[in-house]
C-alpha cells in the first residue's frame, strides 16, 4: 500500500463561514483524492468499483458520487480486522472498535494525521456548542475502545479546555465530582444524564445547582421534549453533537449554541448525502431519509458512501455555511413495523414526556404472543407520582399512541429504578418475537 499526501488544503480557517462555492471546490478536490486514496490502496473498494464499471477519475462534479457504490457494516465486518486499513499497519497510530455485541466489531483505525484532524475537529465542534477555552469539561463517555471519551477528550484539551476524564459509570462517584470540581460543561450520552439526574434528587440534591453552563449530548438520538427536560432540570443549554466511529467518532456534525435548530456538518472532512434508504437514490436537500457519509481527508480507514442507518434530512446552513443535518429522528434498522405502521422509539418517548407523571426512562418491548406482533412500553413514573397518577397516565400514554401514531400497544407504568440503567447508549428496543 501507499499513500499520497491529502489534496491541497486551502486552508480551513474560515471555512465554517466560507461561501458555498469556496466549499464546493475543497470537497471536490478531496473527494477526488479520497475515492483514489481508497481504490489505490484498499483491495475492497477496488474490486467494488470495477464491479460496478466505476474509477476515481470518473468524478468530474460532485454528483458524480452517486456512481459510486455504497459502504455497509456487511463490508467492514467481512474484512475484519485490518482489510480496510488504506495505509500499512505500522502507519496506524490508534485503533477503535465496536462492540461487536450483534457480530464481529467494526474496526477503524487512524494515523497521526487523522488523530490531529478528529482533535481540531471536535475543538470546533465543542466552540460552536458554547464551550470556551479555559472551561472545565467534564466527560463520562466511556474510553477504551469507543470512541467517545477518547475523542472528546483531546478534541477539549485541544480547545484549551481543563479535561475530568471521568469515563462512565460509577455515578456516586460522578456526581461528587461534578460538586467538588465544579465544571463549566459535561459530555456523555442524554440517558445517563437523566440517571445523574435522578440520582442527585434521590441524594437530596438540586440538578439546578450545579456548576454545569454546557451539556454536549450525543451517541443516541434524542428529541426536543429530552432537550427541554434536560434544560429544565439542570438549567443548561443543551447541545447535540454527532458522530460514528465508521466515519470518525464524534465531532463529524453539531449543533450551534446560538441557533440550536439542527447539526452543522463539517463539510470539509465529511461529504453528505440523503438517500431512499429502499432504492438507494439520493434524495434532494429537504426530504428525510438515510444518512450517507463519504469521509474527504482520511488517511488510515477512508469510508466511501457508508450508509449510516441515521435517519434525517439536509437543509441549509444557518449559523454556519455548512449545511446542516436534522436532529435524527431515528435508524432505518431501529424502526418497528407494529400491524403495518412504522414508527420509532424516538416517537414514544416524545408522546411519554408529554405526559406529568412519567419520567423518560422507558423501553419498548416486541413479543408474538400468538400469532400477532405486540408492543409492550415499559416506562417508569416519576418519584413523586401517586398510585391514581400512574393509572391515569397508563391510560393517557396509550391513548396518545393511538392518536398520534396509529397503533395500540400495552403501557406497562413501573416503580422508578424498575428498568436498568446504561452508562453509555441506552437501549430503547428490546425484541423478544422468535426468529
Amino acid at each position: 500500500m501507499s499513500i499520497a499526501a491529502p489534496a491541497p488544503d486551502i486552508s480551513d480557517a474560515g471555512i465554517e463561514f466560507a461561501d458555498r462555492d469556496r466549499i464546493a471546490a475543497l470537497q471536490l478536490e478531496r473527494m477526488r483524492w479520497s475515492l483514489n486514496h481508497a481504490y489505490t490502496n484498499v483491495p475492497h473498494y477496488r474490486a467494488a468499483f470495477d464491479a460496478v464499471g466505476v474509477h476515481p477519475s470518473d468524478l468530474r462534479a460532485l454528483s458524480d458520487l452517486a456512481r459510486f457504490p455504497f459502504t455497509t457494516k456487511t463490508e467492514l465486518r467481512a474484512n475484519y480486522p485490518f482489510g480496510m486499513f488504506a495505509v500499512p499497519r505500522g502507519e496506524v497510530s490508534r485503533i477503535h472498535a465496536s462492540s461487536g455485541t450483534t457480530g464481529r466489531p467494526t474496526v477503524v483505525g487512524y494515523t497521526r494525521r487523522d488523530l490531529d484532524n478528529w482533535a481540531n475537529l471536535i475543538a470546533r465542534s465543542l466552540h460552536a456548542g458554547g464551550v470556551n477555552p479555559g472551561d472545565i469539561v467534564h466527560i463520562a463517555y466511556g474510553y477504551g475502545l469507543f470512541t467517545g471519551g477518547l475523542g472528546a477528550h483531546y478534541g477539549a484539551e485541544r480547545l484549551g479546555c481543563t479535561v475530568i476524564p471521568m469515563s462512565g459509570g460509577m455515578t456516586e462517584r460522578q456526581i461528587q465530582i461534578i460538586q467538588d470540581f465544579r465544571p463549566d460543561a459535561i459530555m456523555v450520552t442524554p440517558s445517563y444524564m437523566l440517571t445523574m439526574v435522578d440520582a442527585m434528587v434521590e441524594r437530596g440534591i438540586d440538578p439546578s445547582s450545579t456548576s454545569l453552563r454546557t451539556g454536549v449530548f450525543g451517541a443516541e438520538p434524542w428529541t426536543e421534549s429530552m432537550r427541554t427536560e434536560l434544560e429544565r432540570k439542570l438549567s443548561i443549554e443543551a447541545v447535540d453533537i454527532y458522530g460514528l466511529s465508521e466515519v470518525m467518532g464524534p465531532g463529524v456534525a453539531m449543533e450551534c449554541a446560538e441557533s440550536k435548530d439542527g447539526l452543522h456538518i463539517w463539510e470539509d472532512h465529511f461529504y453528505p448525502e440523503v438517500i431512499d434508504p429502499e432504492s438507494g437514490e439520493v434524495l434532494p436537500d429537504g426530504a428525510e431519509g438515510e444518512l450517507v457519509f463519504t469521509s474527504l481527508t482520511k488517511e488510515a480507514f477512508p469510508v466511501i458512501r457508508y450508509r449510516t442507518r441515521d435517519l434525517t434530512r439536509l437543509l441549509p446552513g444557518t449559523a454556519r455555511s455548512v449545511r446542516r443535518m436534522q436532529k435524527i429522528t431515528g435508524r432505518s434498522d431501529d424502526m418497528i413495523i407494529l400491524r403495518g405502521v412504522n414508527l420509532f422509539p424516538s416517537q414514544i418517548e416524545e408522546l411519554i414526556l408529554a405526559v406529568p407523571a412519567l419520567s423518560p426512562q422507558f423501553q419498548c418491548v416486541l413479543d408474538r404472543p400468538d400469532r400477532l406482533d405486540r408492543l409492550t412500553v415499559r416506562v417508569e413514573c416519576r418519584a413523586d407520582a401517586a398510585a391514581d397518577d400512574r393509572t391515569a397516565a397508563a391510560v393517557a400514554l396509550k391513548q396518545q399512541i393511538k392518536n398520534r401514531i396509529g397503533v395500540s400497544v400495552v403501557v406497562d407504568v413501573l416503580t422508578p429504578d424498575s428498568i436498568d440503567r446504561s452508562v453509555g447508549k441506552a437501549r430503547r428496543l428490546v425484541d423478544n418475537r422468535p426468529e
